[in-house]
């Protein structure tokens, strides 16, 4: 681990730098400063020795571009939509879609994933289990829960399930 006095130095040295590559592999201010705290965590708990100046510099670089490869390697970051994007969809379907997606987005966010990873995404119960680290059991519990709450939400056997 590294001294306070090191790494405070290297903040004051390397944090415009860190953010830059950041911002310009990112595109998002927050994400950006994610894994700008990211890289100095590392920092902190490495122990490599430094030739030079230079060496920290093209160190710092590299594990900056390393995270932000990772960041977009993640699995989540891939497989995920946002909420506002799903909204903005929401708008464009027809207005019987969108009262469902809109009953959808309404549940609790243990239902909400489980019926978004099921029945948008195409997930079986037992995929769900594994990406969400639940019991199997657990994921048909809360689609057969979910299902009675959009039924009750939507108004009976209206809508195709």
């Amino acid at each position: 681990m590294r001294s306070e006095q090191e790494v405070n130095r290297a903040i004051e040295k390397y944090a415009d730098t860190v953010r830059r590559l950041c911002m310009i592999q990112l595109k998002n201010y927050h994400d950006a400063e994610d894994i700008v705290q990211i890289v100095f965590l590392k920092y902190v708990q490495s122990s490599v020795p430094f030739e030079n100046e230079e060496h920290e510099k093209a160190w710092f670089i590299r594990v900056t571009l390393n995270a932000c490869k990772d960041f977009f390697k993640d699995f989540f970051r891939k497989n995920i939509v946002s909420l506002e994007e799903l909204n903005n969809q929401a708008e464009e379907l027809t207005e019987d879609n969108s009262e469902v997606l809109e009953a959808v987005l309404s549940l609790p966010a243990k239902y909400k994933n489980v019926v978004y990873l099921y029945y948008y995404e195409g997930y079986s119960a037992v995929e769900i289990a594994r990406i969400l680290r639940k019991n199997k059991n657990t994921v048909y519990t809360l689609l057969t829960r979910s299902k009675k709450l959009l039924k009750e939400k939507l108004g009976g056997d209206t809508y195709e399930y």
